[in-house]
């Protein structure tokens, strides 16, 4: 017995019975009336789960944008630094320049002569100042030369000197005009390419899941909104400086207007025929 059961192949021997029990008793239990139970499911292996990510925190997007993106949202950053440092320094110098020259004028106002005018203001370094002394330098040196003449050179200075003060109180708000016009478009070159890499990044993933698409696009709206952030204080900014330096180069106007006045009544008291003849 041993030695046939040893000569049996016991693989091959399982192997049978199984395929007799998976077939002869189901054909027994339907022939019987009873319902076979059927085999459990094989389970399917399910895809992994995908979550979205946690850090969609603006400073966490800009730890995980592209370089490109970064650099943009960077150089957006400082544009908007310089818009709000020139804010502060145009703010300070335009508003006592304007004080200045409003004091100056006012002192101008009441002198009778220009050397009463020039004892008033003294060492003044306002414009008005400015425009006082061009004038006196402009009678020094014309001498005794006819009035009309004086009058027409020394408008002709304070002409000069009025728009050289309104361009150096101008100088750097060009720079807020630029910032103003180009920021946005920057941005939306930042956005254009954080929405390519999306699109990359779907494509090597080959899922549409939010997981894939939501970083790049968070990336690319946030250059948008820098870029935003960083030309509306910019063109605002830029359309209150245009107004206050409107507004002092009318006070300089006036300073100017004020000058002439008193150079006018100079004269007449020293050229009196002159001055006659030339009206």
């Amino acid at each position: 017995m041993i030695a046939y059961a040893s000569s049996l192949n016991l693989p091959r021997v399982r192997a049978i019975a199984v395929a007799v029990t998976v077939t002869v008793l189901p054909l027994l239990a339907f022939a019987q009336g009873v319902t076979p139970v059927p085999a459990p499911p094989v389970p399917m292996p399910s895809p992994p789960i995908m979550h979205l990510p946690s850090g969609l925190s603006p400073w966490g997007m800009f730890l995980g944008a592209d370089p490109v993106v970064k650099a943009v949202m960077i150089g957006l950053a400082f544009a908007s630094v310089v818009t709000w440092t020139v804010w502060l320094a145009k703010s300070i110098e335009l508003t006592l320049a304007k004080r200045r020259s409003a004091e100056a004028l006012r002192r101008l106002a009441t002198a009778p002569s220009l050397p009463e005018a020039q004892l008033r203001l003294g060492a003044d370094r306002s414009p008005v100042a400015s425009l006082l002394r061009a004038a006196s330098e402009e009678i020094r040196l014309s001498g005794d030369l006819p009035a009309a003449g004086i009058k027409q050179r020394t408008a002709s200075r304070l002409e000069r000197i009025e728009a050289a003060a309104g361009r150096s109180m101008a100088r750097g708000t060009g720079l807020l005009a630029t910032i103003g016009s180009t920021a946005p478009f920057v941005g939306l070159f930042g956005t254009v390419w954080g929405i390519m890499n999306s699109f990359i990044g779907i494509s090597k993933a080959q899922t549409t899941s939010l997981a894939v698409v939501a970083p790049g696009i968070a990336e690319a709206l946030l250059a948008t909104a820098i870029g935003l952030v960083a030309a509306i204080p910019a063109v605002v900014i830029y359309n209150v400086f245009a107004r206050a330096i409107g507004g002092y180069r009318a006070l300089l106007g006036d300073g100017s207007a004020e000058v002439l006045r008193i150079v006018g009544r100079d004269l007449d008291r020293h050229h009196p025929r002159l001055a006659e003849a030339a009206a």
